[in-house]
C-alpha cells in the first residue's frame, strides 16, 4: 500500500530562479528540502570547505588535539580502535595517515565482527597493555563503551573517545534525559548536550576529519595537506547513510570533486576494478559500488584488510586485494539475497499476526549480514525490522526502522532483555540471550505505538509536472541539487494519465520495461520501469494509460541523446 504526498512549500519560486540563474522548478526542489533564506540557498548551491565550522567549536577537541600532540612528541605509541563498517574503516584511517604524517608512533586495531562485536571491549584494552600501548584513540565507537573505557582507565592507558552515534542516557521520573558519558580522557562527540558545535550530524568520519584539521592547526601544520583525505570522507558520509545537508553535503560534494585524482594507490584499484575512473562518479557510486566492497571485509573477513588496502602504496598488491574485495561483496549478495527469501516467509507470518514490530531470527544466517536483511525486509513492508541469528553467546543481530519510531529510544525501553545494545533512531545493534528472544518479540511491540497508517509507504512527490516541461537544459541544472542521499533525496516528479503506446522488454531477465508514451499535450517520451515482465504485465491487463512518478534523466545512444523519464512508482487506468 502507497500513500501519494505532493510538497505544498510556498515561495516566490520564480524570483528566487531569477537571482541564483535557476529553472523556477530547481527552486521549488530547493524549497521543498527546507532551504530557505538567500544564504542558506547560496551555501546550498556553492557551498564549499571554507564553510565548514571551526573544529575548536566541538566540546573536547582542544583537549584532545593537546593530548595527542604531547603524545607525538614524546613518542608514546597511540592505537586507533574503530567500528568494522565503512564508516569505522575511514575513521581509523582519517586519523592513522594524518598522525602518521605527523611523526606519530600509531598503529590500529579494529574489533573482529564475530569474536569481538562492535566497539572497544575489555579483550581489545588487554591487548593494548600487554602490547605497551600508551594511548588509546577511538572513532566511530566507544561513546556507550563505558565499563571498557573504566577499565582501559585502570590499566593506566589514556583514552580519547571520538565518536558521533547517540548518548547514552538515563531517563528520569520527569521525562528529562541524564546523559552517561563515559569516564575518557577526552570525550569528543557533537551529540554531547554540552556541545555547542553547529552540525552535529556528522558521521565518524567527519568527527575523526574535524579532530585532526584542528591537530594540524594546532601544530602549525597546512591542513591542505588533509584535501587527499576528503574522497575517503565522501565515501564514510554516504555510507553511513547520515543527513546529507549542511556540512555533510560539503564534504561529499569536495570528496566527489576530488576521487578521481586521489593519491590513495587502494582507491584508485577499487576505482579501477569496477571500471569507474572512466564514468562520472556520483553518491550512488560510493554508496551502492564502492562501500559494499569495504564493507565486505568486515563482514565475511576482517575490515583490517580493506584499511590495509589503504596503506597499501604497491600498486599490484592494491589492485590484487581490490579484486579480493570485490569477490567478498559478489559472495555477500548471493549469501543476503538466501537470506531475504527467508526473512520475508518469517515477516509475512508475523505481519499477519499483527506484529508492528518484525523480529525475525534466522539461525543460520551469518551474523554480518542481518542488518542488510533486515533493511531489505523493512522496505518491502515497511516496518520497523530486527533480524537475529546465533553467534558465539547467545543470538545476535541488527535492526532497521521506519520513520516515526525511533529503534534506538524504543530498545532503551526494553533494555532488560539484551546483554549489549546500542544505535541510532534508525538502525541498531543487540545481543540477547536465545531464552529472551519471545521476551524480547513480546515487549517490544506491546511497547510499539504505530498504527495501521505508519506502515504505509509514503511517496513524496516534489512537484506534479507532466512531462512536456522537460528539457536538456532542464536535466542538467538538476545536477546543482547532487549529491542525493538522506535528506536531500533524488527529486521525484509525478505526471497523470501518460497513453502507452507501445511496451518492449529487454534484459536477460526480461526485468527492463521500456514504454512508449504521450502525454495528452502530443510530448512523446520514453519511460523506463525496472521489474519482472510478468508482474508489470498482471497489473497493466487491458489499460492503456499510467500515472507515474518519476526521474528526467537523458539517454545516450550512439551518440543520439534523447529525453527520458526513469518512472519509479505507478499506476494504471482505462481511458
Amino acid at each position: 500500500m502507497e500513500q501519494w504526498y505532493l510538497y505544498k512549500k510556498k515561495a516566490d519560486f520564480t524570483k528566487i530562479g531569477e537571482k541564483f540563474q535557476i529553472d523556477p522548478v530547481i527552486a521549488r526542489l530547493i524549497r521543498n528540502r527546507d532551504v530557505i533564506g538567500d544564504e542558506e540557498i547560496h551555501k546550498y548551491l556553492y557551498g564549499n570547505l571554507s564553510d565548514i565550522s571551526d573544529p575548536f567549536l566541538m566540546k573536547g577537541v582542544r583537549e584532545g588535539v593537546d593530548i595527542i600532540r604531547e603524545k607525538i612528541r614524546d613518542r608514546k605509541t597511540i592505537r586507533i580502535i574503530s567500528d568494522y563498517d565503512v564508516d569505522g574503516v575511514v575513521s581509523n584511517y582519517i586519523l592513522w595517515k594524518a598522525i602518521y604524517d605527523l611523526g606519530g608512533m600509531i598503529d590500529f586495531q579494529i574489533p573482529d565482527r564475530m569474536k569481538d562485536g562492535y566497539g572497544i571491549n575489555e579483550n581489545i584494552i588487554e591487548k593494548a597493555v600487554e602490547d605497551q600501548i600508551d594511548t588509546i584513540l577511538t572513532c566511530d565507537n566507544g561513546i556507550a563503551a563505558s565499563e571498557a573505557i573504566r577499565f582501559g582507565k585502570e590499566h593506566g592507558l589514556t583514552m580519547i573517545i571520538t565518536d558521533h552515534h547517540d548518548v547514552p542516557f538515563i531517563l528520569n521520573e520527569d521525562g528529562s534525559k541524564e546523559e552517561i558519558l563515559p569516564p575518557a580522557d577526552v570525550v569528543i562527540n557533537p551529540k554531547q548536550k554540552e556541545c555547542k558545535y553547529p552540525y552535529p550530524l556528522l558521521c565518524g568520519a567527519g568527527v575523526a576529519f574535524q579532530f585532526v584539521r584542528a591537530l594540524y592547526k594546532s601544530m602549525g601544520e597546512d591542513e591542505n595537506k588533509l584535501e587527499d583525505l576528503l574522497s575517503m570522507l565522501a565515501i564514510a558520509t554516504v555510507c553511513d547513510v547520515v543527513d546529507l545537508t549542511g556540512e555533510n553535503r560539503i564534504f561529499v560534494k569536495e570528496g566527489l570533486k576530488r576521487i578521481k585524482e586521489t593519491r590513495n594507490v587502494g582507491l584508485r584499484a577499487l576505482l579501477n576494478v569496477h571500471d569507474l575512473m572512466e564514468k562520472q562518479i556520483q553518491s550512488y557510486a560510493l554508496g551502492f559500488i564502492i562501500g559494499p566492497c569495504i564493507n565486505a571485509s568486515g563482514r565475511l573477513e576482517s575490515a583490517e584488510k580493506a584499511l590495509n588496502l589503504f596503506l597499501e602504496e604497491d600498486k599490484k598488491k592494491a589492485m590484487q586485494t581490490a579484486k579480493e574485495l570485490k569477490e567478498l561483496n559478489d559472495l555477500r549478495k548471493s549469501m543476503t539475497e538466501n537470506g531475504v527469501k527467508a526473512a520475508l516467509d518469517q515477516a509475512i507470518k508475523y505481519e499477519a499476526k499483527g506484529d508492528k514490530v518484525l523480529v525475525l531470527y534466522l539461525p543460520d544466517c551469518h551474523e554480518s549480514i542481518a542488518g542488510i536483511i533486515a533493511g531489505r525486509i523493512k522496505d518491502r513492508l515497511n516496518h520497523p525490522v530486527f533480524v537475529l541469528t546465533d553467534a558465539k553467546d547467545g543470538i545476535k543481530g541488527s535492526g532497521r526502522s521506519i520513520e516515526g519510531y525511533s529503534m534506538f529510544e524504543e530498545m532503551m525501553k526494553v533494555k532488560e532483555v539484551f546483554t549489549k545494545f546500542g544505535g541510532h533512531p534508525m538502525a541498531a545493534g543487540c545481543s540477547l540471550e536465545k531464552e529472551d528472544l519471545k521476551a524480547f518479540r513480546k515487549k517490544i511491540n506491546e511497547n510499539c505505538t504505530l498504527d495501521e497508517k505508519d506502515f504505509a509507504k509514503k511517496v513524496q512527490i516534489d512537484i506534479d509536472m507532466p512531462v512536456d516541461y522537460i528539457t536538456m537544459d532542464l536535466i542538467h541544472q538538476l545536477s546543482v541539487l547532487e549529491p542525493f542521499g538522506k535528506e536531500n533525496k533524488k527529486p521525484l516528479f509525478a505526471h497523470r494519465k501518460l497513453k502507452i503506446e507501445r511496451v518492449n522488454v529487454f534484459g536477460k531477465n526480461k526485468n527492463v520495461i521500456k514504454l512508449a508514451l504521450k502525454s495528452s499535450q502530443g510530448t512523446r517520451i520514453d519511460g523506463m520501469i525496472f521489474e519482472d515482465e510478468t508482474e508489470f504485465r498482471e497489473k497493466m491487463g487491458t489499460n492503456k494509460y499510467i500515472t507515474c512518478t518519476y526521474y528526467p534523466v537523458i539517454n545516450e545512444y550512439q551518440g543520439y541523446k534523447s529525453l527520458q523519464i526513469n518512472i519509479q512508482n505507478y499506476f494504471f487506468a482505462e481511458g
